[in-house]
């Protein structure tokens, strides 16, 4: 395969899942759905900033506390816990039923091909 081809196939991404949202698509699709605690001191940075630390550590699969920020704007255990509570209040659900709901209105979603995962499916000993 020659050089050109590789690379313009390597540069081809199909279906490819985000690691980085921009501001713009944060503010439009995410930061609607993502709840806010009503007390308390606000975040010191953007949840903007701070969503895309989270989609890095869960891109990347590395352990929190391994989580660089830049120039130590912000504490990983703060990162943490933004990831923490969005997903115990709901936050992640919410805003994964709107983006269904959002790809179906605009026949986005293609339901002709769903992939099941087993992996937690119980098989009964010698089936």
């Amino acid at each position: 395969m020659d050089t050109q081809l590789k690379t313009a196939m390597s540069s081809f991404v199909y279906n490819r899942i985000p690691t980085k949202v921009s501001r713009k698509d944060f503010h439009r699709y995410i930061d609607p759905y993502l709840k806010r605690p009503k007390t308390g001191p606000k975040p010191k940075l953007s949840l903007y900033k701070i969503f895309n630390y989270i989609l890095y550590v869960l891109h990347t699969g590395i352990q929190w506390d391994q989580l660089k920020t830049k120039r130590n704007e912000l504490h990983y255990t703060n990162v943490y816990k933004w990831h923490n509570r969005w997903s115990k209040n709901g936050s992640y659900q919410t805003l994964f039923n709107a983006s269904i709901i959002q790809l179906h209105q605009t026949d986005q979603l293609d339901t002709s091909v769903l992939h099941g995962d087993g992996s937690n499916t119980v098989v009964k000993k010698g089936a």
